[in-house]
């Protein structure tokens, strides 16, 4: 091969500086315990909130289903890979949630993704917080709809936005609590909004469910607002579950009209149903223990120990410490790990430019001693 056949990937991607080149780790998990370079560390970097991705009960679930029917599910929902699983738990979530109906797909990505495509085309106008997941950023760009990003939490200047917009559909989007800073969306502000301007309300609750209300229900839940006919719900199998995949909450006209046009539910293979089965079981503990209970502790007791630190301000299992250059919060972060603790540095483009971070999330599984371990460690940063 000559050297003038051989592709200069320069052409394709931009050099990426070495604070903020990201790198597969190859980490190997053991309950809170992870593995990384051959160094065992104690984990707060899980979304793995109620600590079910290893209870026997839920893998067991998962195993049973295995053994009985294999592994993939061969096709599409659509085609044959429908398994009768999911629709169990499509019914299970939709009730507990408190919505008319549900909708399971492979993953929030391809969730929110399909569904703001499926909603939205060039004559719609989306209204977007600025911090939103990717995910819903990305389906925003997707679906060719003008888009509007308000400042992050700006009511007001989302309803000025809404007060100039002319179309005859209109689309909010928002999380419910995000991801990178812990915060939360005022749900029952912005379903106001929705109804005053006639628009709906689409609100991505992964790190709220299973976290927030009670058993875990979440934002809109807690708020009293869930199952409200202009409200689409997403969450995730992936966090307080412990499985993988993702769902789709409204009503069922809402759910029917996305099972005939969201592509990312029609040309995607239906996941292995020993991951709902997994999630079901999950969804049963949440409802009938106190894992739930355990983890809001955790938070409340980390949140008095921490009183003295600068975290940024958040009530929820997500908490940040902002650092703002790339080089100290790698430096913060390959301190923690010389302490046993693992919390990797948040650096652009994932945040802001300017606002690296360290990223702690807090589990159910977290003892008062490893909380305690690890604000001392936090304390101790150079």
């Amino acid at each position: 091969m000559s050297i003038a056949s051989i592709m200069d990937t320069r052409n394709w991607f931009k050099t990426i500086p070495e604070t903020r080149k990201r790198k597969l780790l190859a980490s190997q998990r053991d309950g809170l315990w992870i593995e990384v370079d051959g160094q065992k560390l104690l984990n707060f970097a899980s979304n793995d909130y109620l600590g079910l991705s290893t209870h026997p009960k839920v893998c067991a679930a998962a195993q049973d289903v295995i053994k009985q029917h294999g592994l993939g599910s061969g096709a599409s929902r659509l085609v044959s890979g429908d398994d009768p699983t999911m629709h169990v738990l499509e019914q299970s979530l939709a009730s507990w949630k408190g919505f008319e109906a549900c909708l399971l797909m492979g993953s929030g990505m391809l969730a929110n993704i399909g569904l703001i495509q499926a909603l939205a085309d060039r004559h719609t106008h989306i209204f977007a917080d600025k911090l939103n997941h990717a995910s819903l950023v990305d389906g925003t760009r997707l679906s060719g709809a003008k888009v509007h990003r308000f400042p992050h939490l700006n009511l007001q200047i989302l309803e000025e936005m809404l007060q100039k917009s002319d179309a005859k559909k209109k689309l909010i989007v928002s999380d419910g609590v995000f991801s990178m800073d812990g915060d939360v969306a005022d749900v029952a502000a912005l379903l106001a909004l929705a109804d005053s301007y006639d628009a709906l309300l689409l609100l991505d609750d992964a790190h709220g469910t299973g976290t927030l209300g009670e058993q875990g229900k979440g934002l809109l839940a807690q708020a009293g607002l869930a199952g409200h006919a202009r409200l689409i719900e997403v969450g995730t199998l992936g966090k307080a579950f412990g499985s993988y995949g993702a769902y789709v909450l409204g009503t069922a006209e809402m759910i029917e009209g996305l099972r005939q046009h969201m592509r990312t539910l029609i040309f995607s293979t239906a996941l292995p149903p020993s991951l709902y089965a997994g999630a079901q079981v999950a969804l049963d503990l949440m409802q009938t223990t106190d894992v739930v209970k355990q983890l809001q502790n955790n938070i409340t007791y980390f949140l008095a120990q921490a009183k003295n630190l600068p975290l940024m301000p958040s009530q929820t299992a997500i908490q940040p410490m902002l650092l703002g250059k790339d080089e100290d919060a790698l430096d913060a972060s390959n301190q923690l790990r010389e302490q046993g603790y693992f919390v990797p540095a948040i650096r652009p483009p994932t945040v802001p430019e300017g606002s690296a971070r360290l990223r702690l999330t807090l589990s159910a599984a977290h003892s008062q001693q490893d909380i305690q371990g690890m604000v001392k460690a936090l304390a101790n940063l150079g």
